[in-house]
């Protein structure tokens, strides 16, 4: 029996989960952190008193516009899924790994508010197995093969308010095959 694959985790804190995702995904602790990506919500909007990129209160809650400059600073792109297709796995294999964007209860210690806020998740593959590296996990969590993958995007782009991103590396398909080896 195989071993669990040494998999980097980040946890849930404040309203970050944009940055542990995006940490998750690239598989390595402070690949990015809340100032960078603060600086990012900046450069986007840099003239704003409130800036719509990220929370009132600068506690995280980054949009999709901070996380696609992020992950463009790491040489790769992150497209849109248009949920009315049906994803496949030559969709899904050359990505070098996906981000879902859910609907998520909006709460602060034990108190739910009645409006719900959007969490950012990461999803790779480790040894032909796919993850689902949320922070609100405990760890990560096996999803299975391709075909359990896709069942398992199908079921969330089925709901309401859930958008799929591909994240692809823009570098030449080599140099992107020898990295993450």
């Amino acid at each position: 029996m195989k071993s669990k694959p040494d998999i980097y985790h980040e946890k849930q804190s404040k309203q970050l989960c944009a940055l542990h995702t995006l940490n998750n995904l690239f598989q390595k602790p402070d690949t990015f952190t809340k100032t960078l990506l603060d600086d990012l919500c900046i450069q986007l909007t840099p003239n704003s008193w409130i800036n719509p990129h990220r929370s009132f209160f600068g506690l995280g809650n980054y949009d999709v516009n901070v996380v696609m400059a992020a992950i463009q600073l790491m040489d790769c792109e992150m497209v849109w899924w248009d949920k009315r297709r049906r994803i496949t796995p030559q969709d899904v294999n050359s990505a070098i790994g996906l981000i879902l964007n859910l609907p998520s209860p909006s709460r602060v210690g034990s108190l739910l508010f009645p409006f719900r806020t959007k969490h950012w998740l990461a999803i790779r593959q480790f040894d032909s197995v796919y993850y689902n590296l949320d922070s609100k996990l405990s760890e990560p969590k096996s999803i299975g093969d391709i075909q359990q993958l896709i069942e398992h995007l199908t079921r969330h782009l089925n709901e309401e308010d859930c958008e799929l991103f591909l994240v692809n590396s823009t570098k030449p398909c080599t140099l992107a095959v020898a990295e993450l080896m």
